[in-house]
């Protein structure tokens, strides 16, 4: 009887890097991912380790995954709810996390560990670090394994000022709130990922929109494009309309 290959692994175990106090784990599937705007990508999840990530929202305790995002939204103790209030993060949180939650609870994700076992999942893939949570919070020899045979990449965090995070500004975008923010990036000499409301504040020469969001038609997807691996590529800074789940609270953030 052929055994099913699994459609995910575990590739790190340990303490956040935001509090050095809540174990989280971070797992990369490798199954064909369906989402339109990225294409077809390897996925990783950063989650707190055994919490349902609904849960961690609405108590607080996603400060571990998610550090100091401001769109994280308001903890709550509200029966009725899902999750944080005023969330203005694009994820949402009842759909790809928490199935690839319940299938780490269930064991269906085996632990592998070392540089070559983990490079090897990346091999021939477009790499996502951090399609939930923020890859800085985990050490960035994780991530350097994951991208290290891959055929492109994009990683996103919000941690540049958290003095215990791994920032990597070399692979990781800096996601930028405001205008001033992403300026202030540019000056030490990183690359921004701008969510907006208009794109009448865009910085002309220094700032383009996403090819692969709606109001530039899709052109591409993020599995094409590769624009978004930090200052490792030679390219203008990216902006793109607020979107997902969480864009009716996104003026507030």
């Amino acid at each position: 009887m052929t055994k099913t290959k699994p459609n995910g692994y575990v590739i790190h175990k340990g303490k956040s890097r935001a509090d050095n106090t809540t174990d989280v784990v971070v797992i990369a599937t490798v199954s064909k991912s369906r989402n339109t705007k990225t294409g077809n990508m390897l996925q990783t999840y950063i989650l707190v380790d055994g919490v349902d990530p609904r849960e961690a929202s609405k108590t607080g305790q996603d400060y571990a995954v998610c550090g100091n995002c401001v769109h994280r939204g308001i903890p709550t103790t509200d029966p009725n709810r899902s999750w944080a209030e005023e969330r203005s993060c694009y994820v949402n949180l009842g759909q790809g996390v928490l199935i690839v939650y319940k299938n780490y609870m269930a064991g269906n994700y085996p632990v592998i560990s070392g540089h070559d076992a983990i490079a090897e999942l990346g091999v021939g893939r477009l790499v996502r670090g951090g399609t939930y949570g923020d890859p800085s919070l985990v050490p960035s020899y994780i991530w350097d394994s994951l991208i290290s045979l891959c055929d492109g990449y994009t990683m996103y965090s919000h941690q540049a000022n958290m003095p215990t995070a791994d920032y990597r500004p070399d692979i990781m975008m800096r996601s930028a709130d405001t205008r001033q923010e992403a300026i202030d990036a540019w000056n030490s000499g990183e690359r921004t990922f701008r969510v907006t409301n208009t794109y009448d504040d865009i910085v002309q020469g220094k700032e383009i929109r996403c090819p692969a969001s709606k109001e530039m038609g899709q052109r591409t997807a993020c599995a094409s494009c590769k624009l978004c691996g930090g200052s490792n590529v030679n390219a203008k800074s990216i902006v793109i309309m607020a979107h997902g789940m969480g864009k009716k609270h996104y003026a507030s953030a």
